[in-house]
């Protein structure tokens, strides 16, 4: 079969196309034709910055995958050839809080990743893929989808009437708008171009800000809820940005901090003195997985994708990832 290769830090240009022997399923295990993988800016860093990951050669990158079941290994019960299925982020986190042993069972980084023909993965690390969903929408769920769902449902508790604050229009914030207006939230979308924010108000929108027009882009938030701050913030960019998400945020309101993109310094008195919660989000468990899923069937929602590119232009669809031109998910079709 073949597989997309991680195989020195030469960053997308040096993704390596081989071929490699297929295997059979171990206990507990599946193997799965992979159709469709889409891509996360964390699958990026993982194939620009190799090195600071520890990542051994060859690596198969990405985490997001959709196929079916081709083979079912010893022990496996409630899953049978032919089924539709997604791939599970972590490997090990199938419920509770998560650990270092979920931690360590990443794919695409500690283990290998799905930008493959076939992906052999755990029995417990896949979920079905709802009933009215292609495989290539399906595989925009385990990263961005789960994410954005643990930060509106699992961590931000919202419910109707709430006000959202995203920061950006990226996978994990389109899918937030998304679940947000599911919940009936109102929200704010904030971004540097006027083009992605026509297309966040055609998804529903309450508010949009454009912070290269409005650098005080806070202080539009704060006029949009009558001067109280929004109830939930999900954060994508990283401390650069947090202490203006913090002033947004009203007192006693949450921040789901998911992104990291950029460094800076933050004083712990801006978020104590207002009782603001912060709570890292890193993906999310199975049981969330299952839950969300349920909730994208009982109202049909379905991802927005970008763009879609063919199996042999993987290096292409990561270069449209670097641009960051894209509003929703990017997907490879195999």
């Amino acid at each position: 079969m073949k597989a997309w290769q991680i195989v020195s830090d030469g960053g997308i240009a040096a993704l390596s196309l081989n071929e490699v022997a297929e295997r059979r399923p171990g206990p507990g295990e599946i193997a799965v034709r992979m159709h469709a993988n889409s891509i996360n800016y964390r699958d990026y860093l993982t194939i620009t910055d190799p090195v600071s990951r520890r990542l051994p050669y060859p690596r198969v990158p990405n985490s997001d995958g959709a196929g079916e079941v081709t083979a079912l290994g010893d022990g496996v019960s409630g899953l049978k050839v032919g089924d539709r299925v997604a791939s599970c982020f972590f490997q090990r986190w199938t419920d509770g809080q998560c650990s270092a042993e979920a931690m360590a069972s990443a794919l695409g980084g500690p283990i290998e990743g799905v930008l493959s023909e076939q992906a052999i993965l755990r029995a417990e690390g896949v979920v079905p893929v709802p009933a009215h969903l292609s495989l290539t929408e399906a595989a925009t769920l385990p990263c961005a989808a789960l994410t954005a769902w643990n930060a509106i449902v699992e961590t931000g508790r919202t419910k109707a009437g709430d006000w959202v604050l995203l920061l950006g229009t990226g996978g994990v914030s389109t899918f937030a708008l998304q679940f947000a207006r599911m919940m009936g939230a109102r929200t704010i979308v904030t971004s540097s171009s006027d083009d992605k924010l026509e297309k966040a108000k055609a998804l529903g929108a309450t508010v949009t800000v454009n912070y290269r027009k409005h650098p005080a882009w806070e202080d539009a938030v704060l006029e949009a809820t009558g001067g109280r701050g929004v109830d939930l913030a999900v954060e994508v960019t990283g401390a650069l940005n947090l202490p203006k998400t913090i002033n947004a945020t009203r007192i006693a309101g949450t921040i789901a901090l998911i992104g990291a993109m950029h460094g800076g310094a933050i004083d712990p008195a801006q978020f104590m003195r207002r009782s603001i919660r912060i709570q890292g989000i890193y993906v999310g468990s199975r049981r969330m997985f299952l839950d969300m899923c349920r909730a994208i069937e009982a109202h049909s929602l379905k991802p927005v994708i970008d763009t879609a590119f063919r199996f042999a232009e993987a290096r292409e669809a990561f270069r449209h990832m670097e641009s960051q031109s894209h509003l929703g998910k990017i997907v490879i079709e195999i």
